[in-house]
């Protein structure tokens, strides 16, 4: 163990590298508390910390009296994202297919979002696939300007699949790149199309995630709206506290 994170941490990163290089298999048992501890030269309550770690994530689950199991059952894709760059990479280990090109129509709603003159707007619409496995129905919604861009782009055909995402496509043109990504999460149930598409029972439970996106100028960029499969995803984020708004010291007299 280095000491340039914590070591529950590094731990965790350890084991996640061990499932994904196939060391330890769908419903294996992992080493014991004990076993970990002894080995990586760690306290036991670090080993909990770390299989804690893994839990949140979806990476193996624990079952009380006999072990922590790698769970790989639900194939669920698995990403933190804190960043801008984080949502970049989902072009890396996710396909996009496009199920409705890049078209221009009027809507009230995401024109309303984007602070726009006009009810007209480009749209396109997606779904995002790991290893084959469809896990999120998407409509990104885009001012005249900023689709303007991305009109011949063959990435936004109907039926075209890519590693990339819409936003991915738009950086290299804007003026100013994108800076920030205003986000909302609520539940949905699935209407029939997005059933259809990712593969659920109509009125299945969905995470919505609305993404407002602007420029480094403030201006609108892009909206997206996503359906998620919970089985299939899973969204983790870490919060961290503000280095400007730390509590004031208590001084002693």
């Amino acid at each position: 163990m280095n000491g340039t994170e914590p070591a529950y941490a590094q731990l965790a990163r350890q084991l996640r590298d061990g499932i994904a290089s196939g060391a330890y298999a769908d419903g294996v048992r992992l080493p014991t508390e004990a076993e970990l501890a002894l080995a990586h030269g760690v306290s036991r309550q670090t080993v909990r910390r770390a299989f804690a770690d893994l839990v949140a994530d979806g990476v193996v689950y624990r079952v009380p009296g006999r072990g922590t199991f790698v769970d790989e059952t639900g194939r669920r894709y698995r990403r933190q994202l804190g960043s801008i760059e984080d949502l970049l990479e989902l072009a890396s280990d996710t396909t996009m297919e496009i199920l409705a090109p890049l078209r221009r129509g009027v809507d009230i709603d995401a024109a309303g979002r984007l602070r726009l003159d006009t009810d007209l707007l480009h749209s396109v619409v997606l779904r995002r696939l790991h290893d084959t496995v469809p896990f999120a129905y998407t409509t990104v919604y885009l001012p005249d300007a900023v689709a303007a861009h991305l009109l011949s782009a063959p990435e936004l055909a109907a039926g075209a699949r890519s590693r990339n995402t819409v936003m991915g496509l738009l950086e290299p043109h804007l003026a100013s790149p994108i800076a920030e990504a205003a986000q909302s999460i609520t539940v949905a149930s699935a209407t029939a199309t997005v059933a259809d598409e990712l593969g659920c029972a109509v009125g299945h439970p969905l995470l919505r995630v609305d993404r407002l996106y602007t420029d480094g100028l403030g201006e609108a960029t892009e909206l997206s709206v996503s359906f998620f499969l919970p089985e299939h995803y899973t969204y983790r984020v870490t919060l961290r506290r503000d280095e400007h708004h730390r509590p004031p010291q208590r001084e002693e007299l």
